[in-house]
């Protein structure tokens, strides 16, 4: 704490930011690791595990799932979503939100217009609700009674104003799941950590699905963990990073790419399934929040300049390691600190909080993926609440929601086997592919010369005639 401290004087009194990342000079080359050039003079640490795979086995089909929906923007701050699918994979939604009926409808308001209701809300199927479609009109009488054309007490009611739309998406589409194995060879498994992390945090699910013989991609972001660290605010905004992350990927993508992130790599996880939704197969989310735009706070400890960060270093280390865990012991602390861990410098944790500003990642850009999806929270995490994974799950297409009691912030350090499982789980998951409906046979009826004929035959004695090679 005194070292931190002085350290922080000096930064203050010399005006240089102290950083503390492990140059990249120092960086042993270990085996699977490689350092890309995305940009000049900007190198990120990959560790790209290719694993020997046992006899190839051919990739199943799988199943198509129809992706229709509508998606309503209104002026006053409320967001309409109208599942059209007529097969949106009935599984899906009793995992989600407990309806087995494909064709729902889910009504929830914009992150800045909601004050003290609920974010989002499931309405029951009424026939008189007012969708986007509508003439603007609707029926409040019974089904078989027609509306009168004036009503006494017409004028006493309140006249129900139309809603304008403040744009309409449409998404209709057709997409093919199909269980994803480690013998593919199309596979690509990618892993994003978030802010204060590394690629070392992945190391069990690394070394668990590499030995399934999954092909693995993990990155250190800009500042973290090995890889470069710029000194300048702007090289840690989210679009520099989302791009650094969006070479790392059309580097190493192939037919078939799951992405996996965790908080704040969500985010770019959910940039990828935008920017490339052909090659995205499935897609993990573990306590990435709700479906909001990023903005960076105005009233922040982060805010504060990077010599009083620095000083307050391990103040900052301990606060992480009380929200990030679920206990706070021994093996937590040996986790931190080989996971490499919030182990960044001041500088670029300022910048980092500072640049997160994303107005593109709206609940209607969430909203409009289709690709499967796994929730993965933490009971425990204090950073992220529940309901904010919960409004996720009802916002996307396809989702399940998986709570974990015992994990927090770090679910996937606290509780390596139980994340394992989910995610090879859902990984191996396909669609079930609908039975086919057998055709019963009908009899084709008569036409009216056939008919005419056989009403003959009946009639006239019946005479053998000879067979001709037309009849034969």
């Amino acid at each position: 704490m005194l070292t931190s401290f002085i350290e922080g004087l000096l930064c203050c009194l010399t005006s240089k930011s102290a950083n503390t990342v492990v140059p990249i000079e120092t960086s042993e080359l270990a085996d699977g690791y490689e350092f890309v050039e995305v940009k000049p003079g900007r190198v990120l640490r990959v560790r790209h595990i290719i694993p020997d795979r046992p006899i190839e086995e051919e990739p199943s089909q799988g199943a198509s799932v129809s992706c229709k929906r509508k998606i309503t923007v209104y002026r006053n701050g409320q967001l309409f979503i109208e599942n059209l699918g007529e097969r949106a994979s009935a599984e899906l939604k009793s995992c989600q939100n407990g309806e087995t009926e494909p064709n729902s409808t889910v009504e929830v308001e914009l992150a800045e217009s909601r004050n003290s209701s609920p974010p989002v809300s499931l309405p029951e199927p009424r026939s008189e609700s007012v969708t986007a479609g509508n003439n603007g009109a609707s029926e409040t009488g019974a089904a078989g009674e027609a509306p009168a054309a004036v009503h006494p007490d017409q004028s006493q009611q309140p006249r129900k104003r139309r809603r304008k739309p403040k744009r309409t998406v449409v998404i209709d589409c057709e997409r093919k799941i199909s269980a994803c194995k480690g013998t593919h060879s199309d596979v690509v498994l990618f892993f994003i950590h978030g802010v204060g992390g590394s690629l070392d945090i992945w190391g069990s699910q690394l070394e668990f699905f590499s030995r399934l013989g999954y092909e693995v991609i993990a990155p250190d972001l800009a500042g973290h963990g090995a890889s470069s660290a710029p000194q300048i605010a702007a090289a840690y905004t989210f679009y520099a990073l989302a791009e650094d992350v969006r070479i790392i990927f059309k580097r190493y993508a192939k037919k078939r790419n799951i992405l996996i992130g965790h908080s704040y790599g969500v985010s770019f996880c959910t940039f990828l399934a935008h920017e490339f939704p052909d090659q995205i197969q499935k897609m993990v989310m573990i306590n990435g929040g709700g479906p909001t735009a990023l903005e960076p706070s105005l009233c922040s400890i982060f805010n504060l300049p990077t010599c009083v960060l620095h000083c307050l270093s391990p103040l900052l280390a301990w606060s992480f390691l009380k929200a990030g865990f679920a206990r706070q012991g021994a093996r937590e602390k040996q986790l931190l600190k080989e996971n490499n861990a919030f182990n960044v410098s001041s500088f670029v944790l300022r910048a980092m909080m500072s640049g997160q500003y994303w107005p593109e990642g709206d609940e209607v850009y969430h909203a409009e993926l289709t690709v499967p999806i796994l929730l993965v929270h933490g009971m425990h995490d204090k950073f992220v609440p529940v309901e904010e994974d919960q409004r996720m799950a009802e916002i996307l297409l396809m989702a399940f929601l998986k709570v974990l009691e015992d994990g927090s912030h770090m679910v996937m350090m606290e509780c390596p086997e139980t994340v394992n499982t989910l995610l090879h789980e859902f990984l191996l998951w396909e669609p079930a592919t609908p039975a086919l409906v057998k055709k019963e046979n009908k009899t084709r009826p008569e036409t009216a010369k056939a008919q005419t004929d056989n009403n003959r035959e009946a009639t006239e004695p019946a005479t053998v005639r000879p067979a001709t090679a037309r009849q034969t």
